[in-house]
C-alpha cells in the first residue's frame, strides 16, 4: 500500500486553477522531491495532501485512509503526519524543549517525563541538544527549522512533508538543515519535498517530479530527470537553474 496516492487531484482558488489533475503516489520509505518553477502548484500539492488546502476535486489517501472523504477524521491523519514549513512557526514565548513538547502532551497527550525524553532524543537528531533551554529568537534560522524538524518528529509521524524548508535560510544556513534531511532519509523516512534544492534532490531523491503549470512534465529518477530529461519543459528548467553562475570579473 502507497503511504500517498494522489488521483485526479485538481485544486482552483476562484478562477484560477492552479493543480490540473495531479496523479502521483509516494511509496512507504520513498523520498520524493517536487521541483518546478515559481507558481507551478507544488506547494498547494503540498498542502493538499493533509488537507491544509481543500481540493476542488480528486481524490488523496494517506496510508490507505481517504483524506478527502468528509467523513474522514483528518485530525487523526494529521497525527501520522509531519510537515515543515518555509516558515519555522516557533513558539518565541516558549523554549525549544517545550516547542517539541507541547504537541505531544497536548495532541498525543504522553505524560511530562515521556515527552520530554522523546524530545531530549530528537533535539540530539537533529544537532541542538545543547539549545533545549534557548528561546526562538537566540537561534540563528537554520537552528529554528531544525528545531522545528525535531518538532515534528516528535509526533512519530509515518510521513514527512517538506515545503521547501530551506527557502527562507540564508546560504550559509541551508547545509545544516539538509544535512538533518538527508539523515531522515538514510533512516528510511517516507519524505515528500518540495524544494529548490537540486544538489540535494539529484543526491537524496529516489525520485524527482517536475512541475509546471499544475500538471506533472515529467518524473523518474533523479539521473534520469537530471541526465537525460525527456520533455523539452524540463529540459529549459534545468538548463535555467543549473547553468553555473558567471562571476563578474573585478574592475
Amino acid at each position: 500500500m502507497s503511504t500517498i496516492e494522489i488521483e485526479g487531484l485538481h485544486k482552483s482558488f476562484g478562477a484560477l486553477e492552479v493543480l490540473r489533475g495531479i496523479d502521483l503516489a509516494v511509496e512507504p520509505g520513498e523520498v520524493v522531491c517536487v521541483i518546478g518553477p515559481s507558481g507551478s502548484g507544488k506547494s498547494t500539492l503540498l498542502r493538499c495532501v493533509n488537507l491544509l488546502e481543500q481540493p476542488t476535486a480528486g481524490t488523496i489517501r494517506v496510508a490507505g485512509v481517504e483524506v478527502t472523504d468528509p467523513d474522514c477524521d483528518i485530525d487523526a491523519v494529521r497525527r501520522g503526519i509531519g510537515m515543515v514549513f518555509q516558515q519555522f512557526n516557533l513558539f518565541g514565548h516558549l523554549t525549544v524543549r517545550e516547542n517539541v513538547t507541547i504537541a505531544q502532551r497536548r495532541v498525543l497527550k504522553r505524560g511530562r517525563a515521556e515527552a520530554d525524553r522523546i524530545t531530549a532524543e530528537n533535539l540530539r537528531r537533529v544537532g541542538l541538544a545543547e539549545k533545549a533551554a534557548a528561546y526562538p529568537a537566540q537561534l540563528s534560522g537554520g537552528q529554528q527549522q531544525r528545531a522545528a524538524i525535531a518538532r515534528s518528529l516528535a509526533m512519530s509521524p509515518r510521513l514527512m512533508l517538506f515545503d521547501e524548508p530551506t527557502s527562507a535560510l540564508d546560504p550559509e544556513l541551508v547545509g545544516e538543515v539538509l544535512a538533518v534531511m538527508r539523515a531522515l532519509a538514510g533512516e528510511g523516512m517516507t519524505m515528500l519535498v518540495v524544494t529548490h534544492e537540486m544538489a540535494f534532490a539529484r543526491e537524496v531523491a529516489n525520485r524527482v517530479v517536475f512541475m509546471d503549470a499544475g500538471v506533472i512534465v515529467e518524473q523518474g529518477p533523479p539521473a534520469e530527470v537530471f541526465g537525460r530529461p525527456r520533455e523539452e519543459r524540463t529540459r529549459e528548467f534545468l538548463h535555467r537553474v543549473l547553468e553555473p553562475t558567471r562571476v563578474r570579473p573585478a574592475d
